[in-house]
């Protein structure tokens, strides 16, 4: 399959740029692979989807406000960081703005309490950068650092608060990713509590989501594509409730790609999702066959992008962009702060 195959045009004003003043009140098109079909419906419909003893998998990852702006010294031209991962204490890999000025050596300044240092430059913008602090560094990027929004979402410094409350699910806990797994923002507490009084159970795992789950695919075959090791966590009780939940037919339902990368890595060809901790290393593309996940709740993805040949491969490529055409048609809100999509 050639990445053109997954294009679809989108009109720019269809991409939301703020949430809903209501994370439940988001539309939800609920696509059926048997029938080939799909209809619009509201996300607070989302519990009557579900049967009893299904299994709910959510990803109860935490973001950080992993982009920094600073500035060169001693010129003083502005540079934004985009902190990808951390290799060592206080040393990180990170996505530079602009790259091209940060060489080796250049020296950093983050405001009045954070200096860092290039130390190394990588491929496609990345740099390794060693900061420099009195206290701890994760406690000053709580204070100094910013919502790491898409770019596609143009906001003004004044949403700032308002991001890092929404631009997060209301169960994360566990701090680590650099995007939100945006399906489950659409989530609150009553509806949580809603589908747990029908029967259903709920339970969490944890994958980090990285840019790699957002880097853009840079070949034309899919195949050559492959999305960076993300780390994940599952526990024996989350392991457990699949494991039984499959045994007895019922469906296991992943809120979001994350939690379908992390399960489908967890799980082998018998169909058994194994606990604890390792590297989603999966790319899926269309063929790939699933093994964990029986439905899917996502948003919808950017055209040409490694969660599309997700989304495709678990729901076909022709009915997805049928789909997507008529989310265009209709027009839903697309992207991280959009409307949703539950394929079953």
């Amino acid at each position: 399959m050639r990445v053109s195959d997954l294009d679809y045009e989108l009109p720019v004003e269809l991409i939301a740029q703020a949430p809903l003043s209501q994370r439940e009140a988001s539309r939800m098109m609920i696509v059926d692979r048997r029938t080939q079909r799909w209809h619009d419906s509201r996300f607070v419909e989302f519990p009557a989807q579900l049967r009893e003893d299904d299994v709910v998998v959510l990803n109860n990852t935490r973001v950080f406000p992993a982009r920094l702006a600073g500035e060169r010294i001693p010129s003083g031209g502005r540079v934004e960081l985009l902190l990808l991962k951390e290799l060592e204490p206080n040393i990180w890999e990170a996505l530079a703005r602009p790259a091209r000025r940060l060489k080796r050596a250049v020296c950093l300044r983050f405001g009045a309490e954070l200096l860092g240092e290039v130390l190394e430059c990588r491929e496609n913008g990345v740099r390794v950068v060693r900061f420099e602090c009195e206290g701890r560094l994760m406690e000053i990027m709580d204070r100094i650092g910013q919502t790491p929004l898409p770019p596609y979402i143009k906001r003004d410094a004044g949403a700032e608060n308002e991001d890092r409350e929404r631009y997060q699910t209301v169960y994360a806990k566990h701090r680590g990713a650099i995007a939100a797994p945006t399906a489950g923002l659409h989530f609150t507490d009553q509806l949580l509590s809603r589908i747990k009084a029908a029967g259903v159970s709920i339970v969490e795992l944890t994958l980090h989501v990285g840019y790699g789950t957002f880097d853009p695919v840079r070949f034309d075959d899919v195949s050559k594509h492959r999305v960076a090791p993300e780390h994940y966590s599952i526990s024996d009780q989350a392991a457990d409730a699949i494991n039984q939940a499959r045994s007895r037919g019922r469906r296991v339902i992943a809120v979001g790609t994350t939690t379908t990368r992390a399960m489908e890595s967890a799980t082998d060809d018998h169909r058994v999702t194994a606990s604890g901790s390792g590297n989603a290393n999966l790319t899926i593309v269309p063929g790939y066959r699933f093994r964990a996940v029986d439905a899917l709740l996502t948003n919808f993805h950017l055209p040409r992008s490694s969660l599309l040949m997700l989304v495709s491969a678990f729901a076909g490529r022709e009915l997805v962009l049928a789909a997507y055409h008529h989310a265009v048609k209709e027009k839903y809100r697309f992207y991280s702060y959009g409307d949703c999509m539950l394929i079953i």
